[in-house]
């Protein structure tokens, strides 16, 4: 099956749209995944500056909220449009998206709720495909956080792997998938990745610039202790796991009051300052877990100094990239929602209990039916238990209209 993946996460930046045949093997049960490429879009700016308009703690209407679905679901289909013609020479069959997650509603180290928005129905009608969409709200039903859900394809990539391999994804937020040897998989949000980077540079440049790019800020300054400290104070750090957060909590309005009690710093001592209190956080994160490599993906990898920062802290722990597995370490979020929109359409569970807290496995999303007559596939006779990643695909990015 060829599926496509759109993901645009908690940085609100940009859509991602990644394309896979998935075919499931007959004799091992392994779900074998075939790259075809990846593109990526900004978010339109009017749209990018009303998204974050809306976003937590801002308030906001029904009225915002109904236009940002259309617009979002609109602009995830000319993505979706473009990675059909340029990735999957027009034969893509199925649309997993993701959409653009703007609550999640967690309190008492409990998930209550979560809201994405992008409404399918212009997917379908942009692409012609079926949809699957909505993952998250099922997990959370059945009582789990509801995130970080590519915690079932990342035990799926690194089963098999020798010692204790982790999957590290730092995008607004970070998150970590820890398979032990003896003991139960777990996955949770260690807590921010790029979002306060970001928060800082964005007001520390009115608005000019929206990260720092190349750690360029970061490499400048000085990690400011006092500041570290106060921060690493937060209580969400000690949580125990399974826990997610978001924007809810590590937004602009948080940086500033942690800021308030020290003396104006340097904007690149700050920016140094943040970038160390992800990578330390993360780090504190996995230490207990005893990981013996980390493979990262997401926006942060960009960051040559978050990953130093990151290798220091992890303290002679490899920090890899998901590229030495075979998927892209930018493009990974949404190929894992492409191998969940496969999972789905299959009727096969797409959540990993143990490492989001549901009380069981369950199907995850919704199916919106694209032009054809919708006909679900039959489950496959085993479900797959590994995700094995192949490059021997035709590399169908030739296929693009001139």
């Amino acid at each position: 099956m060829r599926v496509i993946g759109l993901m645009s996460g908690t940085s609100c930046d940009a859509v991602d749209a990644a394309a896979c045949d998935l075919v499931q093997g007959p004799a091992d049960g392994a779900l074998h995944l075939i790259p075809l490429g990846m593109v990526s879009e900004p978010y339109p700016e009017p749209l990018r500056a009303e998204l974050a308009e809306a976003l937590p703690p801002a308030r906001t209407t029904l009225a915002d909220v109904c236009r940002l679905d259309t617009r979002i679901g609109q602009a995830f289909g000319r993505i979706a449009v473009r990675a059909d013609r340029e990735l999957c020479c027009g034969r893509a069959e199925l649309v997993a998206s993701h959409g653009q997650t703007v609550y999640h509603w967690a309190a008492g180290g409990q998930v209550h709720g979560t809201l994405q928005l992008g409404e399918p129905a212009w997917i379908a009608e942009a692409t012609g495909r079926t949809v699957v969409s909505g993952f998250r709200p099922r997990d959370v039903a059945a009582g789990g956080q509801g995130a970080p859900l590519v915690g079932l394809v990342d035990l799926m990539l690194l089963r098999g792997r020798p010692g204790v391999p982790a999957a590290l994804n730092i995008g607004g937020i970070a998150n970590v998938t820890v398979v032990p040897r003896r003991a139960d998989p777990v996955a949770f949000d260690t807590g921010p990745g790029n979002a306060l980077i970001d928060a800082a540079v964005r007001e520390l440049s009115a608005g000019r610039l929206a990260y720092d790019e190349d750690g360029a800020l970061a490499a400048a300054g000085r990690v400011h202790e006092g500041l570290l400290r106060r921060m690493l104070e937060e209580p969400y750090y000690r949580l125990p796991a399974p826990r997610t957060t978001g924007r809810e909590l590590f937004h602009e309005g948080y940086l500033r009051s942690h800021l308030a009690e020290f003396a104006q710093l340097p904007p690149q001592d700050l920016v140094a300052t943040l970038t160390r209190l992800t990578a330390r956080t993360v780090a504190d994160a996995l230490r207990p877990l005893g990981a013996t490599e980390v493979f990262a993906s997401g926006g942060g990898v960009r960051n040559p100094v978050l990953t130093a920062m990151l290798r220091a802290e992890l303290a002679g722990t490899p920090l890899r990239t998901t590229d030495e597995l075979g998927l892209p370490a930018a493009a990974k979020e949404a190929y894992a929602f492409a191998v969940l929109g496969y999972l789905t359409l299959h009727g096969l569970p797409g959540n990993a209990p143990g490492c989001t807290g549901a009380v069981g496995p369950r199907v995850l999303g919704s199916i919106t039916p694209g032009r054809r007559p919708l006909r679900l596939p039959g489950p496959p006779p085993v479900a797959p238990r590994s995700l094995a990643v192949r490059a021997d695909g035709a590399d169908v990015r030739t296929c693009a209209s001139p």
